[in-house]
């Protein structure tokens, strides 16, 4: 048996019929005919009740939206500011206190048919992800857990630049003086323990099926509600 209560067959036939209607939406491909739509919705019917959770049910709205309109939300915060322009200074940071010579940070876009992104750093066969923490009270120095959203970004990283291993760095950078709205805290002569945070871990294949799975169960999903409009 395929996912969704379908049999494996359909479970393919449904995706296909998603693809071409999602497209058709978007002006790439011819609608669907008469037959084929009834096909479609028969088998989104049939499908079981495995539910997406309500977070990823408003994001897939909103990107419908975004499709729809041709515009994309923007989203600000001075944490999200400050984490952007110092990027560069904490890589160089980090591979200051490392001694891993001059590193150059990714730029490069990567993409599968479920899964795209691009990673900050690659070295070897490792994948990073940097996060600049606001102040010391956000900086995580006493947890011993990765945030599960963070290691689900670089298991994807890792899928899509065909790495093993990856590693989760928080850093402790000064806030640019312009985003500071009270007292300015430098945090330079602080020992570099306590202004580095990491974790490492290792790529989970089971992990990206089931995203892929989750991807699939997503198109469906915006299928579904497409045909609603």
């Amino acid at each position: 048996m395929g996912e969704m209560g379908l049999t494996d067959k359909q479970t393919e036939k449904l995706e296909e019929l998603n693809l071409r209607y999602t497209n058709a939406i978007l002006g790439k491909a011819k609608p669907l005919t008469d037959n084929m739509d009834a096909e479609m919705k028969a088998m989104i019917v049939k499908r079981d009740n495995a539910q997406l959770p309500q977070t990823c049910k408003s994001y897939l709205q909103e990107w419908i939206k975004e499709q729809v309109y041709n515009e994309q939300k923007q989203i600000k915060s001075k944490y999200l500011t400050k984490g952007i322009e110092v990027e560069n200074a904490a890589i160089d940071y980090y591979s200051e206190i490392n001694d891993l010579g001059f590193l150059v940070p990714s730029d490069v876009f990567f993409t599968s048919e479920f899964i795209q992104g691009t990673p900050d750093l690659i070295v070897g066969d490792t994948v990073y992800d940097f996060k600049s923490s606001w102040d010391c009270f956000t900086f995580p120095l006493f947890e011993t857990e990765i945030d599960k959203g963070y290691w689900s970004q670089l298991q994807g990283y890792m899928f899509l630049t065909e790495r093993k291993k990856a590693r989760l760095v928080y850093t402790l950078q000064n806030t640019p003086e312009e985003l500071v709205f009270d007292t300015f805290t430098d945090y330079t002569d602080i020992d570099s323990k306590f202004r580095i945070k990491e974790f490492a871990f290792n790529y989970d294949k089971e992990f990206i099926k089931s995203v892929e799975d989750r991807v699939k169960l997503c198109r469906v999903y915006i299928a579904d509600l497409i045909t609603k409009l």
